[in-house]
């Protein structure tokens, strides 16, 4: 995947993190597939609304969808934060980095008092 995709990639999933109802049901769905009336019990939401909710997170590539009869049942794709904890990583070992560097000037100058 090039940068532009990737970071298209990382727009979608936290534009579509961005949510606390989404949220929810990315934790919910964490710990097993859920149908959409399972997913909108705990929410103040009815049903059309969840499905929007789901349409964001499946463009987003966090949960698909199986449909038996008439019930939709979504789960978490695997891997799904995959790119989120690939950035956030990145992020994690340049702060490391600047500790690091922060911890070495400081070594010096002590040793220079």
């Amino acid at each position: 995947m090039s940068g532009a995709a990737t970071a298209a990639a990382l727009d979608r999933t936290f534009q579509a993190l961005a949510d606390a109802s989404r949220r929810a049901m990315i934790d919910q769905l964490a710990l097993k597939p859920a149908s959409v009336s399972e997913l909108a019990k705990p929410l103040a939401l009815g049903l059309p609304s969840v499905v929007k909710h789901l349409q964001v997170l499946k463009a987003a590539g966090l949960v698909e969808s199986e449909k038996s009869g008439r019930v939709h049942t979504f789960r978490m794709r695997a891997g799904a934060l995959r790119g989120v904890e690939a950035w956030l990583q990145a992020r994690k070992r340049h702060l490391h980095a600047q500790f690091d560097r922060l911890d070495q000037l400081l070594a010096e100058d002590g040793e220079t008092a």
